[in-house]
């Protein structure tokens, strides 16, 4: 009887993680993206003083942070697929429960979970695509992830808009739920199951924390800090765009068409960035993201007038674009095979320290040295990160080649020893 051969393995294509991830994330940040206006706006119709209102926006970071390790975990117990699958579930009934939410303390906690449920999801997608991704294509299905998450953030606040302005500011809320519950059923149907899931037994939560700190220690140290400066950037330009518009006497109308014009040109250059990534390494478009973000803010100050002010805005909004799914993506590089989960998590909340902190930053300076210092100042970190990342951060792409080569020379060798 002839032996009969294995199938081969059908090459990889972007166009597998479609409905996995990129059609998901679509879903996921147009909810998001609705709801991240209208959570101030209704804590306000709640009866919330303004800075409580502002308090409860920063909850949602703050169950970030709080999420991140614990999904970590997560990941590596019930595997992508589960953590994917419970994040966006949670956060879909999470927005349920806010639209119909009594006080703003109740919706203050709610936004507090729905930060956790963020956490899980952003952490679950990222295992699943480094294991599914090979190396030569990580940039690009990492980027366009990134991509698509641009797209939805894009779309959602003008969708939430409409349906808070003739439905009412629950109505918002609803649409976060049923995007996120129709992003979990996609996943549940079409993701494998029991991807990445591991014995977790014989070690503790703290014992396998520390040993992730411990072993990975270096890459945290080297690359944490441009990671952390990045984070600072992306707030900064949030911040400052829109104070330095009003500054110089700029409506709203103005201010708003320049940002949207910047946020177009982040979201439109997502896939050459990730070809990039796969082709020239990773550093090709990290340093120039926080290059240009920084020179952007460095120079805003110079500007006075709406032609000046509209070309610094497209200049940070191509910087960000250079950055489109680099924290990702080298948080794949860096993850290893055994306790991706628990990397990914210190990962993620190294990061989440420039997200979250970034706003805490940039109002301590802005109040000690005023608004344009404070962005020339914001500007010097932006390139003290692109420095640190250029000298001292090895290049992953080079990194990871060179450790599959010498995977598979052994396996190689392995297999070929033998009887002669």
């Amino acid at each position: 009887m002839a032996n009969q051969e294995a199938p081969e393995e059908q090459p990889f294509r972007l166009s597998s993680l479609v409905f996995s991830v990129y059609l998901p994330t679509i879903f996921f940040s147009i909810g998001q993206g609705a709801v991240i206006p209208t959570i101030p706006l209704f804590a306000r119709h709640l009866g919330a003083s303004v800075a409580f209102a502002a308090f409860i926006v920063a909850l949602r970071g703050i169950g970030q942070l709080i999420g991140d390790i614990p999904a970590g975990f997560a990941v590596s117990k019930w595997g992508d697929k589960g953590a994917m699958v419970a994040g966006t579930t949670l956060i879909g009934i999470v927005a349920i429960g806010a639209s119909l939410s009594p006080t703003p303390v109740v919706l203050g906690g709610l936004t507090l979970v729905m930060g956790i449920g963020w956490a899980f999801w952003q952490i679950a997608r990222l295992a699943y695509v480094s294991e599914v991704a090979p190396l030569e294509h990580r940039g690009r299905a990492l980027s366009m992830t990134g991509g698509m998450n641009r797209i939805g953030n894009f779309v959602g606040p003008a969708l939430g808009g409409l349906l808070a302005e003739f439905a009412g500011l629950g109505a918002a809320f609803l649409l976060q739920a049923c995007m996120g519950l129709a992003a979990a059923a996609m996943m549940f149907i079409v993701v494998r199951e029991g991807s990445g899931s591991e014995q977790m037994a014989g070690h503790g939560l703290r014992g396998r924390m520390v040993e992730t700190i411990s072993t990975n220690r270096n890459i945290y140290m080297r690359a944490g800090p441009p990671v952390i400066a990045l984070g600072v950037l992306r707030q900064a330009r949030q911040v400052f765009l829109p104070l330095w518009g009003e500054q110089i006497g700029l409506g709203p109308g103005q201010i708003g068409l320049i940002t949207s014009a910047s946020f177009f040109i982040d979201a439109s250059i997502f896939y050459p960035v990730g070809l990039i990534m796969d082709t020239r390494g990773r550093k090709w478009v990290g340093v120039p993201c926080l290059i240009t973000m920084a020179v952007g803010l460095a120079i805003l100050p110079l500007t006075s007038t709406f032609g000046a002010f509209l070309a610094v805005g497209m200049l940070t909004g191509l910087g960000n674009g250079f950055g489109a799914g680099i924290n990702m993506t080298l948080g794949a590089d860096f993850s290893p095979d055994v306790g991706r989960g628990e990397f990914l998590g210190v990962w993620r909340l190294i990061s989440d320290v420039g997200q979250g902190g970034g706003p805490v930053v940039i109002s301590v300076m802005t109040a000690v040295s005023g608004l344009a210092a404070a962005s020339v100042v914001t500007g010097g970190i932006g390139l003290a990160g692109a420095a640190l990342l250029l000298v001292f951060v090895p290049e992953p792409l080079k990194r990871n080649r060179a450790r599959t080569a010498a995977r598979l020379a052994s396996s190689d060798a392995g297999g070929s020893a033998g009887p002669g």
